[in-house]
């Protein structure tokens, strides 16, 4: 898959980027967005990039790029209605800090099951494999800030 993406003839899904970036030791927005000087940075809607996984249920765009010293990352999330998506373990000391603002969302967790109603959020710690599914019939769109511990890697 990585040749394919080197040749311009795949776009990397999620699941691929995120490989890429812990292999690189580097956060995932990393290869997201390009590094700007001080001052106000502005991400356009339209110049966003959004990430799919590979059968189109879930996407990510982040809203601020990961940069030093800040070891925080803000991402939107569309998750289609009964779309799962699973996420390895972050980096240890990761935690995730999510809020659904349309649909419903459940969540698991370490093997923990929660389910989250519009307007909803829950924080963990996300050093652990978990994943997001929406049970609903709608899509889901939900708000995640997830914050590194001193050591991204």
């Amino acid at each position: 898959m990585l040749s394919q993406v080197e040749l311009g003839r795949s776009a990397p899904t999620i699941n691929v980027l995120w490989r890429i970036a812990r292999a690189l030791e580097l956060p995932f927005s990393a290869l997201m967005t390009a590094k700007q000087g001080r001052g106000a940075r502005v991400i356009r809607h339209e110049a966003a990039k959004v990430l799919a996984s590979h059968d189109g249920t879930f996407t990510s765009r982040a809203l601020f790029p990961f940069d030093e010293p800040r070891r925080v990352e803000f991402y939107e999330l569309h998750l289609a209605a009964r779309g799962v998506e699973h996420a390895d373990a972050h980096p240890a000391g990761t935690t995730e800090n999510l809020v659904v603002s349309a649909g419903r969302a459940e969540l698991e967790i370490a093997g923990d099951h929660t389910v989250l109603e519009q307007g909803d959020s829950i924080y963990f710690q996300a050093d652990v494999p978990h994943s997001y599914s929406n049970p609903g019939s709608v899509p889901a769109v939900m708000f995640l800030v997830m914050t590194y511990a001193d050591t991204v890697g």
